[in-house]
């Protein structure tokens, strides 16, 4: 019995095998006659690159890419991008593509990456404002202003999530993640908030609040007032005083002229 059943397993395991090596046999066939992938040329850069780079011949180069399938955008000749301005860093071997290339007009530098209709406004800060230095080039902060209101002190958020272009010259992060300290940081925003933030820096003290780049919710919280924090009440607001009411003008004089049998009254203003 014991004979018979490894005569059966063996003649399974015989079958097993002689199936498998049937099916690599068939794959192997197939990958030989399968139509090798034809590769074209995709530019690409040839190393780490910075935003507002103008981009030189030496800073590009060609890699193969299999045809149909290059990036939506991108370029197969050099010459195509040489002169142009990055508009966002790129990594090496990573194609180059039209969407991150500013026109030749545009110029290079940190005017690129500032997008139609907005502005780069600079504001003055120091280790505490810019949160011990991880303000950085690319993140994203709230812009916070304390000053005095009709009932002592307040502070307000007055802008949210906004971009950080640059701190100092710097428009780029540390590659180790180090923090950059510097007394000016360059901020993205529209020409309504460049009013606003030029406003509260002038009339009051700022501070950024860092957020992650991916929360991009308008929180706006309510103000909050130096006597809520420090005496536990809300503010009372004042009325406005009503106008001195104005005293009435006294009684004119009347006097009564008699000529003949006639009798004439006449008023005269009491000045």
């Amino acid at each position: 019995m014991n004979r018979d059943r490894m005569l059966l397993g063996l003649a399974l395991a015989l079958v097993v095998a002689a199936l498998a090596s049937r099916y690599v046999y068939v794959q192997l066939r197939q990958a030989q006659l399968a139509k090798p992938v034809k590769l074209v040329s995709v530019v690409a850069a040839a190393a780490p690159l910075k935003l507002g780079q103008r981009l030189e011949a030496k800073d590009l180069k060609l890699v193969d890419w299999p045809e149909g399938k290059q990036p939506t955008g991108s370029f197969s000749r050099t010459e195509d991008c040489v002169g142009r301005a990055l508009i966002t860093p790129v990594v090496e071997n990573e194609p180059i593509l039209e969407s991150k290339l500013a026109s030749r007009e545009a110029g290079a530098g940190l005017v690129v990456a500032i997008p139609a209709g907005m502005r780069a406004l600079a504001v003055g800060v120091d280790d505490v404002v810019a949160v011990a230095g991880f303000v950085v080039p690319g993140t994203s902060v709230d812009v916070l202003v304390t000053g005095n209101g009709a009932t002592g002190p307040v502070t307000h958020v007055i802008l949210e999530h906004v971009r950080v272009l640059a701190v100092g010259q710097q428009a780029q992060p540390d590659t180790t993640g180090k923090p950059q300290t510097a007394p000016v940081v360059t901020l993205l925003v529209s020409p309504e908030d460049a009013e606003k933030l030029t406003l509260a820096a002038s009339g009051g003290k700022i501070h950024l609040a860092l957020r992650n780049r991916t929360d991009t919710a308008n929180v706006n919280p309510p103000p909050v007032f130096g006597v809520t924090m420090f005496l536990g009440k809300a503010p009372q607001a004042t009325a406005p005083k009503a106008a001195a009411a104005k005293p009435a003008p006294p009684p004119p004089y009347t006097v009564q002229v008699i000529r003949g049998d006639k009798v004439e009254t006449l008023t005269f203003p009491n000045n």
